[in-house]
């Protein structure tokens, strides 16, 4: 009897463990977890196939920083569709370009400048998220503002790029002209991934270079399986002296246990908290995102 008594109390304390995870649903799990950033929390989840979404702060416009670099990339990629430009095409990357005190693998290892494949440009502003890639990028398309006219041809109004990340490092208050909401910036995952914008060589490609990103390891991916795909692009602001940063983002396409998809955008907007909360706030939401809509 003391062997059945030991094992129905074990059963009784797995039953709790497992009813105590599920007890809160997934709003509140993201309200509770958001309530730790010290900053506001933006978060906006669509699952592909079943056209479930949640929205917490959905709508508000918070900081962008390199999340900026996902449009950006479908607007070259649109560019190389109509043939202005091709992946394998070489262009020459000035010195000028090159600009130092700024994160830039691609100046790492080309500091006087090289003749590179548009292909590879692409891969180190997205996979890399490499500044000095984006700004001549930009500079190559003709700025900013083509852009804006490209996604808001898709129908995203809630997305603005409006400079480049050299005139953001040059002063503070710049980083907040560059902004999103976060339903938009899923809605435009939702638009990539379903193949509505791009060919689908161009497609593939940027799915690729998304899933190799190798910048905020302890963000989306951070609490996931080590071999869960994720199709992800982050965004990370400075921290000034009073301990304020704008912007700890990341946004992207997780493919789930059950084969589904889920488009995903959690940013934390000025936040007082150290980087390791502000990471562990999109983990943890993802986290919770990936056990409710993985079954």
């Amino acid at each position: 009897m003391s062997k059945i008594f030991a094992s129905v109390l074990v059963i009784l304390a797995l039953s709790v463990n497992i009813s105590y995870a599920q007890d809160k649903d997934l709003p509140t799990q993201i309200k509770e977890i958001a309530a730790t950033s010290k900053g506001i929390v933006g978060v906006s989840i669509l699952d592909i196939e079943s056209r479930d979404t949640l929205n917490y702060n959905g709508n508000s416009r918070l900081v962008m920083h390199s999340v900026m670099k996902f449009p950006i990339a479908m607007t070259v990629l649109n560019l190389v569709d109509k043939g202005k430009y091709k992946l394998d095409q070489k262009l020459k990357v000035d010195k000028k370009f090159m600009l130092p005190n700024t994160h830039s693998p691609m100046r790492d290892k080309y500091p006087d400048g090289a003749e590179l494949p548009l292909s590879d440009i692409l891969g180190y502003m997205v996979s890399q998220s490499d500044n000095d890639a984006c700004d001549f990028l930009l500079n190559k398309i003709g700025g900013p503002k083509v852009v804006e006219d490209y996604i808001q041809s898709l129908g995203i109004k809630g997305i603005m790029v409006n400079t480049s990340e050299g005139e953001m490092a040059k002063a503070w208050e710049v980083q907040y002209t560059n902004w999103c909401k976060p339903v938009e910036v899923v809605h435009l995952l939702d638009i990539f991934y379903q193949g509505n914008a791009l060919s689908k060589p161009s497609n593939d490609f940027l799915y690729k270079v998304m899933t190799e990103t190798s910048t905020g390891p302890n963000r989306i991916k951070g609490l996931l399986p080590k071999d869960a795909v994720v199709a992800h692009k982050t965004g990370t602001s400075p921290t000034n002296d009073a301990g304020l940063s704008p912007a700890t983002n990341d946004v992207g396409i997780i493919t789930l246990p059950n084969g589904k998809h889920l488009a995903v955008a959690i940013l934390v907007c000025n936040s007082t908290a150290d980087e390791a909360t502000r990471e562990g706030v999109i983990a943890k939401i993802a986290k919770a995102a990936w056990d409710v809509y993985g079954h």
